[in-house]
């Protein structure tokens, strides 16, 4: 596994702080629209730096064949997910990892908001070369 840059940990570390607020505010049950944008109004108030609904190019073979959206490109190194499920399942994580390989970044945060304890919601994906 390869090592993770400092800035790249601090905005995850900045990102899981936003996360946490929004749902110290909202808590669990609402839509994942609803955390979108919440997370959103976050991270500008905090100056985090973030690119919301970010197209990102789907290619096979050099050819691009669909596009994806990020839920959040933050600081051009680190992809956020959000979901606002009962429970993350493996296809949650399988998207991130394609994420990852797809805008040729190390490391995600999955986050889902339909929890009771954010901490329980929150998983960190890594890419390894």
């Amino acid at each position: 596994m390869r090592q993770l840059g400092e800035q790249v940990e601090q905005l995850a570390y900045r990102v899981i702080g936003a996360a946490i607020e929004v749902h110290r505010l909202l808590g669990p049950g609402f839509l994942e629209s609803v955390y979108q944008e919440s997370l959103e109004v976050e991270f500008r108030m905090r100056g985090i730096p973030c690119q919301p609904k970010k197209p990102v190019a789907i290619t096979y073979k050099g050819h691009q064949v669909g596009e994806g959206q990020l839920d959040f490109m933050v600081g051009d190194i680190l992809i956020v997910e959000l979901k606002a499920v009962e429970k993350l399942a493996p296809i949650h994580e399988a998207q991130v990892i394609s994420y990852l390989k797809m805008t040729k970044n190390s490391l995600g945060l999955l986050i889902n908001f339909n929890v009771p304890i954010l901490k329980e919601g929150i998983k960190r994906i890594i890419l390894s070369s």
